[in-house]
């Protein structure tokens, strides 16, 4: 039987360090020797292609033109490889694997991102099991050939993540992600357990590299003054506001704020509501103080993570023109990150 091939893709971050033993510092490793620090990779059976940005983004460094990089990649060699690791660093993980699963549509192969808290050379270290596991899953076909993952996903501390449902929940802890209102595509113990019932199958793949990044992300909270926001709300300079609001999507009543959203979607401006809340969705009209969102157009973005909202609204923005094109896609489930 010939050997699966998976195309590595190391963007940075900390599982791709290995302390200088000369300086001290954290430096990044050639991963052209992914081998001598993996040795347990050869037991995989599994051909390997690695690629490396020429300089390591850090996680907090990255940025939609980051993303077209990655996504380019996929593409280019998605018809001579059989999926796709890309190491990346913890902290933005989940905004890239979003921005991603809407770039890359109709995924017949798995893209895997993963990374680790402690470096890959350090003894405790979980990227070692991470990575390990990762190309596992990348590799991983059903009996007709097809593969089991088919879609964008994060692979941390024995779960199998859907990319666009997953958030960071802890700095310092292996078990780093959380995805809150989906279950896990898969968890690995002794053997890996595949949940087919929450798989994706798609054949039809495309690519979308334009993202329109001028969107603003605004967190209501208690005693929230609006006049201080005021200029967010500038239709020539930001096409797109994601509100954070209370439980399941509602705000203070402030007419002040109030005035600012009516106006803005009045000149051409699109505005999300996603709850802030850990788990579960935005129910807008539900209760009195969020009447007021249905009331002018403001869309409910349900069960969306923070991470999926902002990548989506940048997509939906890259390649329509049309508000009410673009207000129709932020409503539709486009590939798994919102629940019907």
């Amino acid at each position: 039987m010939q050997q699966p091939k998976v195309l590595i893709i190391y963007t940075g971050g900390t599982i791709g360090m290995v302390n200088d033993p000369t300086s001290g510092t954290l430096t990044a490793f050639n991963f052209n020797h992914l081998y001598q620090q993996i040795p347990e990779i050869k037991r995989l059976n599994v051909q390997l292609e690695t690629i490396s940005f020429e300089k390591p983004v850090d996680s907090s460094e990255m940025n939609p033109t980051y993303w077209k990089q990655i996504a380019q990649i996929i593409f280019d060699h998605y018809e001579s490889n059989n999926g796709f690791v890309i190491l990346h660093g913890s902290d933005t993980m989940a905004y890239t694997a979003s921005a991603l699963s809407f770039m890359l549509q109709g995924l017949s192969k798995p893209v895997i991102l993963t990374g680790s808290q402690l470096p890959i050379d350090e003894i405790r270290t979980d990227g070692r099991e991470n990575v390990l596991t990762s190309i596992e899953i990348a590799s991983a076909k059903n009996s007709d050939g097809s593969s089991k993952i088919q879609e964008v996903a994060i692979y941390f501390e024995n779960n199998l993540f859907r990319g666009n449902r997953t958030t960071k929940i802890s700095a310092n802890a292996f078990e780093a992600f959380s995805s809150p209102n989906f279950p896990p595509l898969a968890t690995a113990g002794i053997h890996i357990k595949y949940h087919s019932n929450t798989l994706i199958k798609a054949n039809n793949f495309q690519l979308f590299t334009e993202l329109d990044n001028r969107v603003a992300l605004l967190k209501i909270f208690p005693g929230f003054n609006a006049s201080v926001y005021q200029s967010l709300f500038d239709i020539t300079k930001i096409k797109g506001i994601i509100l954070e609001t209370f439980g399941a999507g509602n705000a203070p009543t402030d007419r002040a704020f109030d005035d600012l959203i009516e106006k803005y979607i009045a000149d051409g401006g699109i505005v999300l509501n996603i709850t802030q809340c850990n788990s579960g969705s935005v129910e807008q009209g539900l209760y009195e103080t969020s009447s007021f969102f249905q009331k002018v157009g403001v869309i409910g973005g349900g069960d969306m993570t923070t991470e999926a909202a902002v990548c989506k609204f940048m997509y939906a923005l890259g390649n329509n023109t049309n508000q009410e094109t673009v207000k129709k896609v932020l409503s539709q489930n486009i590939s798994g990150e919102l629940t019907n």
